[in-house]
Order: C-alpha cells, then sequence, then structure tokens
C-alpha cells in the first residue's frame, strides 16, 4: 500500500507551493469568517496556525511528508491547534485549492522572469553602447552579407526579449483569475464571498465557471511556451557567441570563468556556459510538449493526471531562470575584437549590395542593377580581387553609370553611416533604438 501512497503522492514535487498554499488558506479562512461561516475566535486560532507554520517554513523547517502539500499544511495545522484546523477546508476542494496555490505561484515566477530579462537587455544596451562603433559582417545563411555595427546586432536581441517580456506580461492577465469558491466542479452551497478573497490574495478577476476553473491549465501552457520561447532567443544568442569564438571567426573574447578547458587538449577553451543553455532549451521545450500532452484530450473536469502539471513547470522555470542570470553574466564579460570584425568586413563582397543601390539611384531599374553587379562580382572571384581593388575603368566596362563616387560606396563605414532608415544599421538610427528601449526598461 505504501508504494501505491508514493505513486499517486506528489509531496516529492508540489513541496515548493507550500508558502502560497498556506497564504491561500490564510486569505480563505478570513472570508469564512467575514461571511460568518466559521466563528470568529475559530477563524483567529487557523490564521494564527498557519503563520507560525509559514513562517517557520520560510526559516527553513521542513513539512512532514503526506499524499500533497495541502494535505501535510492540514494534518499540521491540526497537530497544531486541534480538530478547529479541519474548519479550514470548509466551502472548498482540493480541486480549486492546488490551481489558486499554482496562479499564486505562477503570478510571482512571472515577475521574477521578468526582471531578469529587464536585467539582461540592460546589458545588452550598455554593450550596445561600448561598441556603437564597431563594424561587424551581417550574415544571411551563414554567408557574409553587409557589414553592420556590432551595436545593431546586439540591440536585435534586446528587442526580441522585449517581445518575450510582454508575453509574459500577457499570461500574467490570464494567470491572474482566482478560482477558490468553485469547489470540486459545482461550486458551493456556502454564502462564501469570492470577491473578497480574490482582493486579498490580489486577484483582478475571478473565474466565471467552475468546471472550467478547476480543470484550467491554459494559463500554465502559456507560461511553458513564454518560457520555451525566451529560451530559443538566448540559444540563437549562444549560437552566435560559439561562433564568434572560434578561431575562424575569432570576433570577441568572453571571460574565462565562463568556458573550461579540454580534458586532453591543454590548449582549449570551450564555450560550455553558451553550449550548456543551447542544450538546456531542448528541456524547456520538452516541458511544453510534456504539459501539452498531460492536458491533451482530459475531460471534464479535475482529473489527477492534472497533478503531473507541476514538474514541467517548475523545470522550465528553474531552467529559464538559471539560463537567463548565467547570459546575463556572461555577456557583462564579452569584448570584441575590433581590427578582426573590421577585417572580415572585406571578405564576401560585402558592398555588392551598395553598388547595385548605386546604380538604382542613378536611374537603372534595381534587377538590371543586381545583375550588373553579379557579372562584377564573378569578375572579381576570376582575378582573386575586392570590390575596392578594381578601378573605375574596370567599374566602366560593366556600365558607363559608374563615376569616381563609386568608391566611397565601396567602404564599410560609409555604407554603415548610409543606413539611415528608421531602424537601421547607422549610429544615428542605433543610437534612436538605444533611447526607444531605455524607455521601455524605465
Amino acid at each position: 500500500m505504501q508504494k501505491i501512497d508514493q505513486f499517486i503522492g506528489s509531496f516529492s514535487f508540489d513541496g515548493r507551493l507550500a508558502e502560497v498554499d498556506i497564504i491561500g488558506s490564510i486569505a480563505h479562512t478570513k472570508m469564512l469568517v467575514k461571511t460568518k461561516i466559521i466563528n470568529n475566535t475559530d477563524g483567529k486560532q487557523i490564521i494564527l496556525g498557519l503563520t507560525s507554520i509559514l513562517n517557520e517554513i520560510r526559516n527553513g523547517t521542513k513539512l512532514g511528508d503526506e499524499e500533497d502539500v495541502h494535505q501535510a499544511i492540514e494534518k499540521e495545522l491540526i497537530n497544531r491547534i486541534g480538530t478547529v484546523g479541519g474548519k479550514m477546508h470548509t466551502a472548498r476542494s482540493r480541486n480549486d485549492q492546488v490551481v489558486t496555490s499554482l496562479r499564486l505561484y505562477i503570478k510571482l515566477q512571472i515577475k521574477i522572469v521578468k526582471k531578469l530579462i529587464n536585467s539582461f537587455q540592460k546589458i545588452l544596451v550598455k554593450k550596445a553602447l561600448d561598441n556603437i562603433d564597431v563594424v561587424i559582417p551581417g550574415f544571411t545563411h551563414l554567408q557574409p552579407a553587409q557589414p553592420i555595427l556590432a551595436a545593431h546586432h546586439i540591440l536585435a536581441y534586446a528587442w526580441m526579449l522585449q517581445r518575450d517580456k510582454e508575453r509574459f506580461t500577457d499570461c500574467y492577465k490570464r494567470t491572474d483569475i482566482l478560482p477558490l469558491g468553485s469547489a470540486a466542479l459545482a461550486g458551493t452551497s456556502f454564502n462564501i464571498n469570492r470577491k473578497y478573497t480574490a482582493k486579498l490574495l490580489g486577484f483582478q478577476h475571478i473565474s466565471e465557471n467552475s468546471l472550467d476553473a478547476v480543470s484550467d491549465r491554459d494559463f500554465a501552457i502559456e507560461l511553458v511556451f513564454c518560457l520555451s520561447l525566451t529560451a530559443l532567443h538566448l540559444t540563437r544568442f549562444c549560437e552566435e557567441i560559439i561562433l564568434w569564438m572560434t578561431p575562424e571567426f575569432n570576433y570577441i573574447k568572453i571571460d574565462d570563468k565562463f568556458t573550461s578547458g579540454s580534458s586532453i587538449m591543454p590548449q582549449k577553451r570551450n564555450p560550455d556556459c553558451a553550449e550548456v543553455i543551447r542544450g538546456k532549451s531542448g528541456r524547456i521545450f520538452g516541458d511544453l510538449i510534456a504539459l501539452l500532452t498531460i492536458i491533451k484530450s482530459l475531460p471534464l473536469a479535475y482529473n489527477r493526471d492534472l497533478q503531473e502539471d507541476k514538474p514541467p513547470i517548475f523545470d522550465a522555470l528553474d531552467n529559464t531562470k538559471i539560463c537567463l542570470r548565467v547570459i546575463t553574466d556572461m555577456i557583462s564579460s564579452l569584448e570584441f575584437i575590433s581590427e578582426q570584425t573590421f577585417k572580415s568586413t572585406e571578405k564576401g563582397f560585402l558592398a555588392a549590395t551598395e553598388i547595385a543601390d548605386y546604380l538604382a539611384k542613378n536611374n537603372v531599374p534595381f534587377r538590371t542593377a543586381h545583375g550588373i553587379v553579379k557579372d562584377i562580382v564573378l569578375y572579381c572571384k576570376k582575378r582573386s580581387k575586392n570590390l575596392n581593388e578594381l578601378s573605375i575603368e574596370e567599374y566602366n566596362r560593366f556600365s558607363k553609370i559608374f563615376k569616381k563616387d563609386i568608391f566611397k560606396y565601396l567602404d564599410a563605414k560609409n555604407i554603415i553611416k548610409m543606413k539611415t532608415s528608421y531602424g537601421g544599421t547607422s549610429k544615428k538610427s542605433v543610437l534612436c533604438q538605444i533611447r526607444n528601449i531605455q524607455q521601455k526598461l524605465k
């Protein structure tokens, strides 16, 4: 029988809900007193007992092992104050109790995750300002494409994270709904005051349908999706960090504490932190799939399957938070090797688009201009030349439109300076980006 109790129990993982569960029970008890469902004396005794348990938990005391955290708290309360402790559970079920605790917990966690994202964004903005004049190649298909400012590249991630924060804000709205008072599935015949309980617990809304309230885990799925997308964004940056650290790129340095040596090759420093963040994303994505699979095809209302929602939620939260903390510290230490990044802009004919634009500005249809520049690039490749090594006479072989001013279109810094469109990579545009995102970070 003991094995079955362990099998169906959840205390091993839902123990972290103890604090929010007690906070919910204190509010529920206050509501029971206010509505005269239990008397004031009993209510005070219950609240004092719960408060003492809460304080001890906060100081590191562990609850006794029970089927779940809710039962463990109720048993401990009854041990302390006697059978009056059982009145705490009047007008509620574990079904609405557990989802209330989960919503309270997730609301707190969303605030923590948003703060961590904000901290990372501030580091990205600082790095953008520190590297406002550093020129790097921009890539498409991992092929050199056009020169850009390193600051522009870094800020792309700041804007991704801004969208992540907005998603968490939306998720918070749908989590901020009190299910307590739905009881097992049908509501209760006691004259409860759900709006009062919601006010005590800081919920903006109360659930409209008791069946939906006890079985809804959409907010949890949405949370883990938001965490998955944040993790995905971190992996994209980590992949670039890993590439940029290779000798083939040699664009950046990061502090040695974010790397490790090889067990056999003494010359190596491996970007382990970036790789582990990249790897942890797989766990977080798996948590999302696990949660979706638990809820899939589940009939109304509460089913015991739903207790298995917590491990993937907790795992996704824990791993996303640690990844955000580590990447924030890692990027704080990042330094661009500006001589090397600028030198790389000389490879791959990065000025090709500018030459096409030059022709288009001189009334050549862009598609025609595109073909002319393609021929110029082929000409350069056959002769192992760069675009800035051609003479004006060589350019005129392909079009008489070219004048000597074409050469200012071949310099990476000039190319960047000309990208003045809103959201572009010119220094002016990038500084505008920085001001805009700093406003949002306030």
